[in-house]
């Protein structure tokens, strides 16, 4: 009976020290990347490029009024990926990354409804983790580079289709 007493005790203290520890300061981290999108085909090829110095800008407007509630922006490391660090929890907001400007003259242009990636900055969406992922973003060549169409025929897609 002493022994159940102790280990009855000791999930106690368990739950307890993980209900402790369960409430998160309100940070995420949102990561993601920036490409070149070399073949201009609006999404990630073998021939896609990942940018370093790009800068992108993260942005919560409020749902109701539309006003910003929190921004902030960053740069990509070498890899093309960037880290940005999101205050607070953002249930009653949008909050987007955007893609704000490319240090390659060659790959530069912003592509409209292309150049956001909507993202969840809040505790109450079913996420057990602070880091929260977002899509791709991407500036684009002015004219595709040699072989593309190989990339698009290996794809299924005729240059016609995209």
């Amino acid at each position: 009976m002493a022994k159940a007493i102790m280990l009855l005790s000791a999930l106690c203290i368990v739950a307890l020290a993980n209900f402790a520890n369960c409430h998160h300061p309100e940070t995420f981290d949102v990561e993601g990347m920036v490409y070149c999108d070399t073949c201009r085909v609006r999404f990630v090829t073998n021939k896609s490029e990942l940018i370093e110095g790009a800068t992108v800008k993260l942005q919560c407007r409020s749902i109701s009024t539309g006003v910003e509630t929190f921004t902030t922006e960053g740069t990509t490391d070498k890899d093309g990926k960037y880290k940005l660090t999101v205050e607070g929890d953002h249930q009653n907001d949008i909050c987007e990354v955007t893609v704000v400007k490319s240090p390659r003259e060659d790959c530069k242009e912003i592509v409209s409804a292309y150049e956001k990636a909507r993202i969840e900055c809040s505790d109450n969406v079913g996420m057990h983790t602070d880091v929260r992922y977002a899509n791709p973003l991407f500036f684009m060549k002015t004219q595709a580079v040699e072989g593309c169409p190989e990339i698009l025929e290996e794809l299924g897609l005729s240059p016609l289709e995209y």
